[in-house]
């Protein structure tokens, strides 16, 4: 019996809300709106009692899936493995198709975040590259191209 009616948004807890905002609108998202989350409703979803958090939620241009930043106020954020590569356990990337991969490369370098290997091509079909964001956050780029 599935239970799942859509898939709605991916959160990422960040401790710089601007800067990390500020990434994903030059890719291309906007933002859908900004506002703190405190009391009873957080602190039992979350499991940390007395939390506060600062929350922007980013959507595609296509209107799909949103992109939760969250930064928590109270209790201070913990650091996470900002040099993390893909074969470490967890969430490793966001994921984007783009018209043109080099573009949106080479606009993410000269805001200084680089490639995390190379650009590789899968077969006739993709051009793919994993660029390390802002906090170590790894998004994953791809052009169709067959």
């Amino acid at each position: 019996m599935a239970h799942i009616q859509r898939f709605d948004h991916i959160g990422i807890t960040v401790a710089d809300l601007d800067a990390v905002t500020a990434f994903f609108v030059k890719l291309g998202l906007e933002v859908e709106g900004r506002t703190f989350v405190e009391g009873e409703f957080l602190d039992t979803v979350c499991g940390i009692p007395d939390s506060r958090t600062e929350i922007v939620m980013l959507r595609p241009p296509d209107g799909g899936s949103r992109i939760e930043l969250a930064s928590f106020v109270r209790p201070d954020h913990k650091p996470g493995s900002p040099d993390a590569m893909a074969n470490e356990l967890g969430l490793r990337n966001v994921s984007f198709e783009v018209d043109d991969l080099q573009s949106a490369v080479d606009g993410l370098a000269a805001d200084g975040y680089g490639l995390v290997g190379g650009i590789g091509q899968y077969e006739n079909s993709w051009r793919m590259a994993y660029v390390r964001g802002p906090e170590g956050i790894i998004v994953s780029l791809a052009e169709r191209i067959g």
